[in-house]
């Protein structure tokens, strides 16, 4: 069984008379090993034997060794490289560090000191391997893959729902507060669909300026306008067979998706100042970190492109919806930066975890992943304390303490209070506020507009369009 093969060692010098000695003594310590007199070759038995190590000279007849080194890095980073170089040659060996050798030997070679270093490098790229496997099971149980994982009954519902819905053609919505992983969600559509062979365009709809917009979408023939210098396909046509993700749609000029909107339903347009009928085939993506309801009623948001794009509605929970995620989410975040920063930090002490779990995340996952990549930094030893976590984390959060009734309230005074106080701890999401009160959103309006209670959220977002 493959388990149970011998480790492979590669070793790649000029000295014919070394490699055979090389050969010699790691075989006797219990390793299959090939040698390579040339890089050139080396690099063709590293490609198709796939060694677990690899022990290079950096002195080669026909490429540099430090070269060599930075190339195997790149074919499979998990592969330790030991160098060994000339004595007294320093500079060769901060290159060789540089470039992502595991470690140095300089010449003559000791054997049990080279032996000893192999075995180091081996049990390093084991523990990479079993990594690696851990976190595909981790995917394969609990996510869609980069860092959509969960294991909530919100999440795994969601996962369903992506699983019985990509394959089609029809158009999808994704809802969501920042942070939460929609354009992840979007990817995931995509790479499951049947177009996933084709291209997948992205435009953010709030990050463009809004009279760019358009041109960007639908491309423009060359003198339409001041700056037309040449012709420019738009997204729409560059789209053709494959995804179009229209990120922040509620952003989108009212103008724009009344255009959209006829696009949509006509499969065709014409690029700006051109004549010419571009047919366009593409599967349409949207998504929204809006309350929809509350777009559709400022009109930020038209109705007749609401019906045409919300064919399937996804709902990425926020983080805090979701709490028996936070630890699952910190072990795959721990893993990722654990490896890319190569710290021995292996894992999260349970105070830590406590302050996560009660925290609100307004900032969803991202906030999480910063979290953990800061507490990876500043860890000193193998576990993350809460003096690793950034300092807003490590304070109570706002709004914490529990709900008081006030002495001498009439019950519709408490009934508003409540109300009030759950829209302001959701930031205005009357979705979620609605159902921690146990509301259907409706009624949740009505109560509103009973105890005169304005939205506003809604006023910070008219402040910050004027």
């Amino acid at each position: 069984m493959s388990s149970k093969r011998k480790k492979r060692l590669l070793a790649i010098g000029d000295e014919p008379s070394m490699m055979a000695w090389l050969k010699t003594l790691l075989e006797h310590a219990g390793y299959e090993v090939k040698t390579a007199l040339a890089g050139t070759r080396g690099e063709e038995l590293f490609k198709s034997w796939t060694p677990d190590a690899v022990i290079i000279d950096t002195l080669l007849p026909d490429v540099d060794g430090i070269e060599l080194v930075r190339t195997f890095k790149q074919l499979n980073p998990d592969t330790e490289v030991i160098v060994i170089a000339g004595p007294g040659n320093l500079s060769r060996s901060v290159e060789a560090v540089k470039a992502g050798a595991f470690d140095l030997l300089e010449k003559p070679i000791d054997a049990e000191r080279l032996v000893d270093k192999i075995e180091k490098a081996i049990k390093q790229k084991s523990l990479a391997d079993e990594n690696e496997q851990l976190k595909q099971r981790l995917m394969d149980r609990y996510g869609l893959g980069s860092n959509v994982v969960g294991k909530s009954k919100k999440m795994q519902d969601l996962f369903d729902l992506i699983d019985s819905v990509a394959a089609s053609e029809a158009n999808i919505l994704i809802e969501g507060e920042n942070g939460t992983g929609k354009e992840l969600i979007a990817n995931a559509i995509h790479h499951k669909s049947k177009r996933s062979r084709g291209p997948f365009i992205k435009i953010n709809c709030a990050a463009i300026p809004k009279d760019l917009i358009e041109s960007e979408l639908f491309g423009y023939k060359r003198g339409a306008f001041t700056g037309a210098t040449m012709d420019k396909e738009g997204l729409f046509e560059l789209a053709e067979g494959g995804s179009l993700l229209l990120d922040e749609i509620g952003e989108m000029p009212s103008y724009l998706q009344t255009k959209l909107l006829r696009v949509l339903q006509e499969r065709e347009y014409r690029p700006i100042g051109s004549d010419r009928v571009v047919r366009v085939d593409f599967r349409l993506i949207c998504a929204t970190n809006v309350d929809v309801d509350a777009a559709l009623e400022d009109g930020r948001l038209r109705e007749d492109l609401y019906f045409r794009i919300n064919t399937i509605v996804l709902r990425v929970p926020p983080l805090r919806e979701r709490t028996e995620d936070i630890p699952l989410l910190c072990d795959f975040f721990l893993d990722k930066f654990r490896q890319r920063y190569q710290k021995q930090v292996k894992t999260l002490a349970p105070s830590v975890y406590h302050l996560l779990i009660r925290n609100r995340w307004p900032g969803n996952v991202r906030e999480l992943e910063n979290a953990i990549e800061r507490a990876v930094l500043m860890a000193k030893g193998t576990e993350i304390v809460s003096a690793d976590l950034p300092e807003s984390l490590r304070e109570a959060p706002p709004g914490a303490a529990d709900f008081v009734i006030p002495p001498h309230r009439t019950l519709a005074e408490i009934e508003r209070m409540a109300i009030l106080q759950t829209l302001q701890r959701t930031n205005w999401n009357k979705q979620e506020a609605a159902q921690i009160l146990g509301l259907y959103r409706p009624t949740l309006y009505s109560k509103m507009r009973k105890h005169q209670i304005h939205d506003a959220g809604k006023a910070a977002r008219a402040a910050a369009r004027s």
